[in-house]
């Protein structure tokens, strides 16, 4: 995994960043992942297992996006709040490392447009 001061930049994201090793074992978060989760440990969550944060069909889901490759991309809403969630393999050397995991608060009007 990169250094930290390489991942700095990552903090002042508007999102939510979390990414993970091969076994799904938390190796950064970003400040937003940590305000987020404050109520289930924040930064403390760096070191243990991703999957007990999950459900088990979102665990299926996990497992998937590092099997496969494909993303897993979906939006949800959480006290009034809509979200996306984006999951996906991350790589270094052309070899997988984990699982990456963004989530980004989405205005309610959110504009689509076609190209």
């Amino acid at each position: 995994m990169a250094s930290s001061k390489r991942l700095e930049w990552f903090d002042e994201l508007p999102c939510s960043v979390i990414i993970c090793d091969k076994k799904f074992k938390v190796l950064f978060m970003n400040d937003r992942a940590a305000e987020d989760h404050a109520n289930d440990g924040g930064r403390a969550l760096i070191g243990t297992d991703l999957m007990n944060c999950h459900p088990p069909d979102a665990q299926v889901k996990l497992r998937r996006v590092l099997t496969s490759g494909r993303p897993n991309v979906y939006t949800t809403q959480e006290m009034r709040k809509k979200k996306l969630i984006y999951q996906c393999q991350w790589k270094k050397g052309g070899r997988v490392g984990g699982v990456l995991q963004l989530v980004m608060e989405l205005p309610r009007d959110v504009p689509h447009h076609e190209s």
